[in-house]
C-alpha cells in the first residue's frame, strides 16, 4: 500500500490579491467566496485536495489589514492565528508595486516561525510582458529567501499546478485528516451564506460594502421532490441600506437570490428553493455578541 503524505498550507496575502481565487483554482471548486472589493473573506475557510496519495490542506485567510472595528480585529487575529502551525505558507502578491507594509509584516512572521514560504504573484494576465516581473521578484527574494516563485493567474488556472508541485515538497508522511472526496471543512449553510454574500458584493458595488452579514435560519430536504428549501437571513446596519439590498420593487433582493441560487444549486447538487429575508442590526461589526451570535467564534 502506497504511503500518504499531508501537507498544511496557508494562503496569506494583502485584501484583494486572489487568494480565495487560488484556493478554488487548487481545489478546482468553489469553496471561498470571490468579489474584487478588498476583505472579502472573513473567516479561515479550509479547502482539502487530496492529489494520489497527497492530502492538501488549505487555509484561505482574511487579508491582513489594519482593524478599524471589532469584527476586522477578529479578522487580523485569524491571520496571525493561520500561519502558526503550518507546514507551509503561499504568499500571493500582485504583480507590481513596492512590497506593502502588510507584505512585510507576513515575512516578518514567516521568519520568526520558521516557516518555508512560495511567493504566488498573481494576475499575471494583467501584464504585456512577462519580463515586468522581473522587479517584483527580485525585491521579494532580496525580503525573504522564499522556497520557488511561481508567477500565476487563478482566474484563468495559469501556473496552479506548478504551485502544487511545489507545495508537494512540504508533505510529510502522515495518515489522511479528510476523507479523500472532502473538498472543505466549512459546514453547507456556511457555504451557502457566503455565495448570498458574494451575490451582496457583486451587486451593491460601494453602495453596501462591508456591512452585511448572512445566516442560513433553515435548511429543509424535501426528500420526494429532491429539492431543498433554504431561508436566508440578510442583516445590516441601516435602515437605509435595507432599502438598497431590497431594491425597488424587490428587484435587487430577487436578482441577488436568482444568482444566488444558481451557485448553490450548482454546489449542492439538488434544486433549491432559496428565500431570503432583511434585517438591521444597527454598528453590528462593533459589537461582539452580536459578531459572535453570527458564527464569527
Amino acid at each position: 500500500m502506497q504511503e500518504t503524505k499531508t501537507a498544511f498550507v496557508a494562503i496569506v496575502g494583502r485584501p484583494n490579491v486572489g487568494k480565495s481565487s487560488l484556493l478554488n483554482a487548487l481545489i478546482g471548486e468553489k469553496v471561498a467566496i470571490v468579489s474584487n472589493k478588498p476583505q472579502t473573506t472573513r473567516t479561515r475557510i479550509t479547502g482539502v485536495l487530496t492529489r494520489e496519495n497527497t492530502q492538501f490542506v488549505f487555509i484561505d485567510t482574511p487579508g491582513l489589514h489594519k482593524p478599524r472595528t471589532k469584527l476586522s480585529e477578529y479578522m487580523v487575529k485569524q491571520v496571525n492565528e493561520s500561519v502558526a502551525d503550518v507546514d507551509v505558507a503561499v504568499l500571493v502578491v500582485e504583480p507590481a508595486g513596492e512590497i506593502q507594509k502588510a507584505e512585510q509584516e507576513l515575512i516578518a512572521s514567516f521568519q520568526a516561525q520558521r516557516i518555508p514560504a512560495i511567493l504566488a504573484i498573481n494576475k499575471i494576465d494583467t501584464l504585456d510582458l512577462r519580463e515586468k516581473l522581473m522587479p517584483r521578484i527580485l525585491a521579494f527574494s532580496q525580503a525573504y529567501p522564499f522556497e520557488a516563485v511561481v508567477p500565476i493567474s487563478a482566474l484563468k488556472g495559469d501556473g496552479v499546478d506548478a504551485v502544487l508541485d511545489e507545495l508537494e515538497k512540504f508533505a510529510a508522511p502522515s495518515p489522511f485528516f479528510f476523507d479523500e472526496d472532502t473538498l472543505t471543512d466549512q459546514p453547507e449553510r456556511v457555504i451557502v451564506a457566503e455565495i448570498v454574500r458574494e451575490k451582496l458584493l457583486k451587486n451593491m458595488y460601494d453602495e453596501i460594502p462591508h456591512g452585511v452579514a448572512v445566516t442560513v435560519e433553515r435548511m429543509h430536504e424535501r426528500e420526494e421532490q429532491q429539492l431543498i428549501d433554504i431561508e436566508v437571513q440578510i442583516y445590516c446596519e441601516k435602515e437605509s441600506h435595507k432599502g438598497m439590498i431590497i431594491g425597488k420593487g424587490g428587484g435587487m433582493l430577487k436578482r441577488v437570490a436568482s444568482q444566488a441560487r444558481e451557485d448553490i444549486e450548482h454546489f449542492l447538487r439538488c434544486k433549491v428553493n432559496l428565500k431570503c429575508w432583511v434585517k438591521v442590526r444597527e454598528d453590528w461589526r462593533n459589537r461582539e455578541n452580536v459578531i459572535r451570535s453570527f458564527g464569527f467564534n
